[in-house]
Parts: structure tokens; sequence; C-alpha cells
């Protein structure tokens, strides 16, 4: 009987991964951008917090060439585009996800995401992305043209890159290979009244300080190996961890609490690093901290629960935007990946919450580069950048109106359809035949 069901589990899970794989027709990475483009009279919205009514964006060889408020296009060998009464966006960016490291979740086989082990600071997820994944097509058709696949688990989890979302493989896709380190400050579990602690505070506690302590030791280890120069053996651990030190890699560590906050910024900067904090549930209490010590914040998504018991039932909501209005810089994201085609909506939610609106823009474009580090090429419509932006009928943070009709990415015409577009079809033509 045992041996049945495990056979009919495998079976179940290969005909879910089969359906899958093939349901969906292959959608081939768009070609090279071959013409000069102008396009005209749009709404755009630089991403910086600018907006250009009726202008005029000129884009060639994948690059911005020009951004101009006027309706007019170009003269000479340029393609033209009326995009009268549209509005263009920077490309959204989705922040710390598991995108394209994983495809279906009871499908063991398809998570790539983790590694066993407390120290794994020598993983790359850029290896692991699977560009020939189902999932980033839906994200494209709402806008979100960029992603930063990031490890999770242990300590330190490995390093992110950041990607584009129309490429034939990983190499294709990498617009920032090994952008940020990523880790979890270890932090003592709070008890909140669902249930009794296994362990008593006391010894929560010292095994939190056990962990800080271990965790304070492999940076020291790594910073002094970071200074041997060229070491006769090499530590594979410590290898990947000389760009943190140097600054050319950077170091996000999720915490939470204030508590946990401070701790943490104040540990990197024992190294010399400052670091991009993420969740960052009670930031609010601490502003004046993070401001002097200029921290940038990756926030979770405002549709959520509060952290704790006795938080107002809407900080979730409120969050950003206080944070934001306060001068930090904020990035939204958003857990997991196959909720990452909402990113738009998550940023228009908090809009309703006191953030003005091309400063929510901001938090899923220029601000999200600038954390990673890309925002010399991306996050914004700007001259020299690449042309990676999209035309919406309107706008593209609500869920009424954001409606994707063309996207570029690095000047590609990118194709727009998906596994969701697709079984629409099919089942609006069955219906309707039965009709």
């Amino acid at each position: 009987m045992h041996t049945n069901m495990k056979t009919y589990l495998f079976s179940l899970a290969l005909s879910a991964s089969s359906l899958m794989c093939f349901a969906q027709a292959n959608i081939s990475p768009a070609k090279k951008q071959s013409k000069t483009i102008a396009i005209t009279g749009a709404t755009i919205h630089v991403g910086n917090g600018t907006v250009i009514e009726n202008g005029t964006l000129l884009f060639g060889n994948g690059k911005i060439i020009a951004v101009a408020a006027s309706g007019q296009a170009p003269q000479g060998d340029v393609v033209s585009i009326d995009a009268g009464g549209k509005h263009i966006y920077p490309g959204f960016i989705a922040a710390t996800t598991n995108l394209g490291l994983t495809e279906i979740e009871a499908v063991k086989a398809t998570l790539d995401f983790a590694e066993i082990g407390d120290y794994n600071s020598h993983i790359r997820s850029i290896v692991a992305y699977n560009t020939d994944s189902k999932v980033p097509a839906t994200l494209r058709s709402n806008g979100v043209l960029m992603a930063q696949p990031t490890p999770q688990g242990g300590i330190i989890s490995g390093s992110s890159s950041v990607v584009q979302l129309d490429a034939w493989n990983w190499e294709d896709a990498a617009l920032k290979k090994d952008d940020a380190m990523h880790m979890s400050w270890p932090t003592t579990p709070r008890f909140r009244g669902y249930g009794r602690p296994q362990v008593t505070a006391e010894v929560q506690a010292e095994r939190t300080q056990s962990a800080i302590n271990q965790l304070t030791s492999f940076f020291a280890e790594a910073k002094a190996y970071a200074e041997m120069g060229k070491p006769e053996v090499i530590n594979t651990r410590f290898e990947a961890m000389k760009p943190v030190f140097t600054g050319a890699e950077k170091l996000f560590i999720g915490a939470e609490s204030q508590k946990d906050i401070v701790n943490a910024v104040n540990f990197a900067k024992k190294f010399g690093i400052t670091p991009v904090i993420t969740g960052a549930d009670e930031a609010y209490l601490i502003i004046d901290f993070l401001k002097a010590n200029n921290i940038t914040l990756v926030v979770k998504q405002p549709h959520a629960l509060p952290n704790n018991n006795d938080d107002d039932v809407n900080m979730p909501y409120k969050n950003a935007a206080i944070l934001a209005n306060a001068g930090l810089n904020v990035v939204l994201s958003i857990d997991g990946y196959w909720q990452q085609r909402n990113l738009p909506f998550m940023a228009g939610t908090v809009t309703a919450w006191g953030l003005d609106k091309e400063k929510a823009l901001a938090t899923i474009t220029l601000n999200a580069a600038k954390a990673m580090g890309t925002d010399k090429t991306t996050g914004s419509i700007e001259v020299g950048k690449d042309a990676t932006f999209f035309v919406s009928a309107g706008d593209a943070l609500d869920m009424k109106t954001n409606k994707v009709e063309q996207a570029f990415i690095q000047g590609r015409a990118i194709n727009l359809d998906n596994l969701h577009k697709q079984l629409d079809k099919k089942f609006s033509d069955k219906y309707a035949a039965e009709k």
C-alpha cells in the first residue's frame, strides 16, 4: 500500500510537471533592436518623480537616445509609434524574489532556491535561474520586466543577481551578476500568544547570542582572508565574501524588529559595510537612526497582517509611505514568485495610504535599481539608460487600468503572450462556441 501511494504521488507530480511544461507554447526571446524607434504623444513617467506630458521617447540600439516634452516624431529613418493618450513607464523590478528558482511548489525537483547549512556565501542564484520558467511571461504582461532572483535559507544564503525577463539562458538574462549577498539576522523568537513556547526566553536568548557570535566570527575570518591578497589555499565561502568588503557587492540583511534592525546595522558598520535592510516591519520606530546611517529598506507587500498583536491593523498598508515620506530610500517587494505579477498593484495600494503616486512608482523602479546597484542603466527613462520600458493604456499601478500593450527590454519588442492569456482564450472560445 505504501509503495502504491508513493507511485501515485510520483505520477501525480510528474503529470503536474508535464502540464506546466506543455500547456504553454514556446515564446522565443525577442531579437535585437534593428531600427531606431520614436514613441510619441504619451505621458512619460520617468521614474524619478518627473512626469512628461505629450512626450516623445526616442531609442535605438537598445538605449534611450532622447526624452522630450514634444509630441512630434523625429525626422529621418525612424519608426514612429503614436501612443497618444497612453502612458509609458520604466520596467518594474521585482526585488528579493525566488522567481526562476522555483516552478511548482509541490514538486521538490523544481525548487532550487535554498541550500543545506547556515553559511552558504559561495552560493550564486544566477546559475540556477531558469529562463524556461512559465512564470516570468505572466509578469511581463503587467510591466514587471526585471527581477532579483535571491537565494534563501540559513544565516548567509548566498548572492543574488539582477536579470531581465526575456532571455535564452541565464547568461543572456544577467544585467548584473552577484549584485548582493543575502543574510538573515539571528533573532530571538517572540511569543505571540498562539500557544506555549517550546523553550524558555532565556534559552532562546542564549541560542540567538550564540548564533550572533558565530556570525561575527565568520565575518572576522572572512575579512582577514580578504586582506590576505592571494591565499595559498582557497576557501570558497570566504572568497565569495571579498566583494562585500570591497563594496563591489551589496549586503542585504533580513531583520524585522527595531532591536534586530539596529543590531544588524551596527554589526555591518563594524566591518565597514552599509547594509540594505529587508523586511523592516518596525523600521518606522527608528527612522532617525536609519536616516543617520543612510539605510535603504526593502519592505514587504502592504497586503499583509501586522507583525505584532498590538500593532495598528493598517500598519502594513502605511509602512512604505511613512518611511518614504521621511526621506528614506524604500523598495517594495513581494514574498515568493507566483504573486510578483501583482507588484504594480501593491505600489498602487501604497498610494492610497499616503504616498505620492510617482514616489510609489519609484519603490518598484529607480529605488530598487539604486538598492541593487543597477541605477546607471535601469530604473528610469533617462538618456543613456537601457530602453527597458512599457506602454500601458492607463495607470499601470491600478488593476483596472493596467493594460500593457507594448513592452521593450533593452530596445527589443518582447512577446506579451503567456499561459494565462492562452487559457483565457481557450475557455472563452469553448463557452462562446457552446452558447
